[in-house]
């Protein structure tokens, strides 16, 4: 759909939505001159779609009483983007919005020509989202569903959590503000009591939940995403510097995202440095990676490693 037309259709659902509409408001809208603005009530008055004006202060431009857009205009390209958002949501939330997410998309279905209908069954054998949650989603229904009713409600939780990092789980008082999908997890962002500060908490490490009746306010300044990109700046972060063998130089550039920087050398291995809140997970993923790499710096994480590994090798070595 060419931006006139999606413009134009703009137009038309802020007039049925907001009459009395200011040239200079509805051009600000658009991001148009006024002179285009008027320009497109000339082409919606060719559509039939007349609009009209109100001196006054309180005035300005409006549909004719009685007009309605039709419910539901999509290109195809739009129709296909419905469907791949519903099956998004039933991937990403399971039960919870499963079922209104299919039945939304039968009744769009139901309405729709020919043309986006037969577009919407192609998609559905051709363009597959599947297997985005890492863990069980069906086990972890029921806090899902009270983390999302409490923070619709704006009510307090109880929460008993065991970090990463943590070997004893702790207890905590959360605010929660909301539910974020990241790679493959999802996360519960809110004010933490114990901390004094905004946390995140991954879902599936929370051992039990309690949803409270005490009510709290989210902060008017707060805003997720300015969270979000935000969250790790301020937080202690470890570096480390890790040697591939030449034969591994694939694994390196096959997960790019992975590494702060990354350096070739004569004989072919790959020298690379990554970040990570502490220690373990370092450890861990470096450990993953078998003899394929070796550490090179902190000393601390090649401590860590070989303790851990020293330790994996004599579980095997115990006579069972």
């Amino acid at each position: 759909m060419s931006n006139v037309a999606t413009r134009l259709i703009t137009l038309i659902l802020t007039l049925q939505n907001q009459p009395n509409q200011k040239a200079s408001d509805l051009a600000n809208r658009l991001g148009v001159s006024v002179r285009t603005l008027h320009r497109y009530f000339a082409m919606l008055d060719e559509m039939g779609i007349p609009v009209y004006a109100e001196r006054g202060p309180y005035g300005g431009f409006s549909l004719v009483r009685g007009y309605k857009l039709p419910p539901l205009i999509f290109s195809v390209e739009e129709a296909v983007a419905v469907y791949l958002g519903t099956n998004l949501i039933s991937e990403t939330w399971g039960k919870l919005y499963k079922d209104a997410a299919q039945s939304a998309m039968a009744k769009i279905e139901n309405i729709l020509p020919n043309e986006q209908r037969d577009e919407i069954h192609w998609a559905r054998r051709s363009l597959v989202t599947t297997s985005l949650y890492r863990a069980d989603l069906a086990s972890l229904s029921p806090v899902m569903e009270k983390l999302r009713s409490a923070a619709r409600e704006f009510k307090q939780v109880n929460l008993t959590y065991q970090g990463q990092a943590n070997t004893k789980a702790e207890k905590r008082k959360i605010d929660p503000y909301a539910l974020v999908f990241r790679a493959g997890w999802w996360y519960l962002v809110g004010y933490c009591h114990l901390r004094n500060a905004p946390r995140t908490f991954r879902v599936d490490r929370i051992q039990k939940l309690t949803v409270l009746e005490k009510l709290f306010e989210t902060p008017a300044n707060f805003d997720i995403h300015t969270y979000l990109e935000n969250e790790f700046k301020n937080q202690p972060s470890i570096r480390a510097q890790l040697r591939f063998v030449p034969e591994a130089a694939y694994m390196v550039k096959a997960n790019p995202s992975m590494w702060e920087s990354v350096a070739e050398n004569s004989d072919g291995s790959m020298d690379v440095t990554l970040t990570a809140p502490d220690l373990p997970w370092l450890a861990s993923m470096t450990m993953s990676f078998a003899h394929w790499a070796r550490v090179l710096e902190p000393q601390e994480l090649q401590d860590m490693i070989r303790e851990w590994a020293q330790a994996t090798a004599n579980s095997y070595n115990q006579n069972n």
